[in-house]
């Protein structure tokens, strides 16, 4: 967050940096910043596995998530809860992420916003339709009320940060958001 794409400010390269080395695991990167192709070769190179931006903040998305790609790095799309899917639509084929917004991007803990749950059915839909095999991941008020809901909308992956980083017991908390994803109609 850059504090103009949305009003708060957090972590960048060397926060990236510090946790690479501290895991094995992917580093995702939601960039929630005005102009993103400014920070690809330094997150990149800081151990990214793969960058999320913004449709709204990227008025040349395929020529930036090509970018993404030939850094090695997996390319991913953002869009907001006012944004429409057709956002997205020409750049399928670049997609290795599609990130719903179930709230609007900026501060943790807010309520995921039900008519959302339309959107992930339709964002499952377009990409099923078109073949892509893009992870669909929602991001917003995902907790043990909604992840399930999510789930059956169609997606694939999850961000539950506050139900997460609030927990009493972290470790049970993760158990019991996997368990309530298993089942997809």
């Amino acid at each position: 967050m850059d504090g103009c794409f949305v009003p708060n400010l957090t972590f960048g390269t060397k926060v990236i940096e510090t946790v690479h080395r501290l895991t094995k695991l992917p580093l995702d990167v939601h960039m929630m910043v005005v102009e993103p192709e400014k920070y690809f070769d330094d997150f990149a190179a800081a151990g990214a596995a793969g960058m999320t931006i913004h449709a709204e903040a990227a008025p040349h998305l395929q020529r930036q998530l090509v970018r993404i790609r030939e850094l090695g790095c997996r390319a991913g799309v953002a869009i907001n809860p006012g944004t429409p899917l057709s956002a997205v639509e020409e750049v399928l084929g670049d997609l290795d992420v599609l990130l719903v917004m179930t709230v609007n991007p900026g501060f943790g803990g807010q309520q995921f916003i039900p008519h959302s749950l339309d959107k992930i059915a339709r964002a499952r839909r377009m990409l099923d339709d078109a073949k892509c095999s893009a992870v669909l991941e929602v991001d917003g008020g995902i907790n043990r009320e909604t992840i399930a809901a999510a789930r059956q909308a169609g997606a694939d992956a999850f961000v539950a940060g506050n139900a997460v980083f609030t927990a009493a017991d972290v470790a049970a908390e993760i158990a019991a958001l996997r368990q309530l994803t298993m089942a997809r109609a």
